[in-house]
């Protein structure tokens, strides 16, 4: 455990920093999870919807740290083939 008041603070600032990044990198599962449920119902219209807004999203989280950018380009590679799959 932190003994210094410097160090406890900094363990309290990562704690409170992990909270945030952990909903940030919830809302970009759920984005990527959409893609994925639009593109099993087999909906090009609605997938092409659903990828089209979780990409800015992804772009953001990539941005700010929250995932690195290769995992960034990554999901949207495999999302945008899977979605021209369809078509």
């Amino acid at each position: 455990m932190a003994n210094f008041p410097q160090s406890r603070k900094r363990a309290r600032q990562g704690e409170k920093r992990r909270r945030h990044n952990a909903s940030f990198r919830s809302m970009v599962r759920t984005y990527i999870k959409k893609v994925d449920s639009a593109i099993a119902g087999g909906d090009h219209k609605a997938a092409t919807e659903a990828y089209n807004a979780a990409v800015p999203v992804i772009d953001r989280m990539a941005n700010k740290g929250i995932i690195h950018k290769n995992k960034a380009a990554r999901h949207k590679s495999r999302l945008n083939a899977a979605v021209k799959a369809l078509a």
